[in-house]
C-alpha cells in the first residue's frame, strides 16, 4: 500500500510540474513547440495545442496575383500531416517572429519558407491567434499566406 501511495504521489508531482512548465511557456515558445510537433508529425500534440473550434485558413496567391481564401477543418489538417509518408522530408523554416501579447491574448506572426524533400515549395506568413485557457496557450485562429514568389 505504501508503494502504491508513493507511486501515486510521484505521478501527481510530475503531472503538476509539467502543467506548471506549460503555463510558463510564452507565445513564441508555444509556436516553436507547434512547429516541432508539426515536423515530427505528432498529431496528438498538435491537437492538444488547438482550442475547440479552431479556425484554419489560407490565402493563396497565384502567379497572376489573384488571392483565394480557403477555410479547412483542423481535423483535415491533422489527417494530412499524419498521411505524409515517412520517407518524405518537409520543413517549414521560420524566418522571424513578431509577438504581441496582452494578458490572455496573443498574436504571433512568422514569415516562413516551406521545403519538401529539400526543394523550395512556397513561402508566406503564418499568423497565430492564441488565448490562454486554464493557464495554457491554445490556438483559436491560424491563417497563412502561400505564394511562390517571396520578394
Amino acid at each position: 500500500m505504501k508503494r502504491l501511495f508513493f507511486v501515486l504521489i510521484c505521478f501527481l508531482t510530475v503531472n503538476l510540474s509539467a502543467q506548471e512548465e506549460n503555463s510558463e511557456v510564452n507565445p513564441k515558445e508555444f509556436v516553436q513547440e507547434f512547429f516541432e510537433a508539426f515536423h515530427e508529425q505528432d498529431t496528438v500534440a498538435l491537437k492538444s495545442m488547438a482550442a475547440e473550434g479552431l479556425q484554419l485558413q489560407s490565402l493563396t496567391i497565384n502567379s497572376e496575383g489573384e488571392t483565394k481564401l480557403t477555410t479547412d477543418e483542423f481535423s483535415k489538417f491533422l489527417q494530412s500531416i499524419a498521411s505524409i509518408p515517412v520517407d518524405s522530408k518537409f520543413e517549414e523554416r521560420l524566418l522571424d517572429f513578431k509577438v504581441e501579447e496582452n494578458g490572455p491574448l496573443a498574436t504571433v506572426s512568422t514569415p516562413y519558407e516551406f521545403y519538401f524533400n529539400g526543394n523550395f515549395s512556397h513561402c508566406g506568413v503564418n499568423n497565430f491567434t492564441l488565448v490562454k485557457l486554464d493557464n495554457n496557450w491554445k490556438i483559436v485562429h491560424l491563417i497563412d499566406t502561400r505564394q511562390k514568389n517571396c520578394d
